[in-house]
């Protein structure tokens, strides 16, 4: 799928379906969140969310008092949505519309977060480019937290093949730049009653790597 088809894709399904009624909804994106407090960066570190759309999550970190906040997704409608709900604290946040696989950032990250986003890459060259830009710019010891299907999860989802993780190969596609803190698995239940296995994995960057770029 090109990018224009499925940028078209994801567009249409943001205007055809209602915040309650997407796979993803989640009120309070309590495992996300966990993950960020627990990582311990400060209030004014730089976090982008993945894929972030129309979630919760950008809301509840405004409410904590994180203060340097980056949603991207591919779909223009999913971030407006977003806008429209966060009214004037909208213009807080860093808005960015495109393919991640085709995303050249201008900043360097402290917390790089995608909760159901990383999956839907399911070709080889696709995952190294999402891969390699995570890794050149997450800042000196930055974060990654992905959370994909897990291989008890679904293989489809909003009609688009995904792919499966496990830990082992979370681990093999980001642990070559990165140190795995932790994964976990969890049960998402959407709101049509079904059940979706996830797996959520945390990495911190290698503390030489800035080093040895530098060099």
């Amino acid at each position: 799928m090109i990018q224009e088809e499925k940028q078209q894709h994801w567009d249409t399904l943001y205007q055809t379906k209602l915040l309650c009624d997407v796979s993803w909804y989640q009120p309070t994106p309590e495992t996300s969140l966990r993950f960020i407090q627990d990582s311990g960066i400060s209030k004014s570190a730089k976090i982008i969310d993945v894929g972030g759309g129309d979630s919760f999550l950008v809301d509840h970190l405004l409410n904590l008092g994180y203060r340097d906040i980056t949603v991207l997704d591919i779909s223009e409608k999913a971030l407006k949505r977003a806008q429209e709900r966060l009214g004037d604290k909208a213009h807080l946040v860093k808005w960015i519309v495109t393919d991640i696989v085709n995303f050249q950032p201008t900043e360097k990250y402290d917390f790089w977060h995608d909760r159901a986003a990383f999956h839907f890459l399911t070709r080889d060259e696709e995952i190294n480019r999402y891969v390699n830009t995570a890794h050149q710019y997450l800042s000196s010891h930055g974060m990654l937290v992905v959370g994909t299907f897990s291989d008890h999860g679904p293989k489809k989802c909003s009609g688009l093949e995904i792919k499966q993780y496990t830990e082992h190969s979370m681990t093999e596609t980001f642990g070559m730049h990165s140190q795995k803190l932790k994964c976990i698995t969890l049960d998402h239940h959407t709101p049509s009653g079904n059940i979706q296995n996830f797996i959520f994995c945390s990495f911190r960057k290698w503390e030489h790597e800035d080093e040895s770029e530098s060099r």
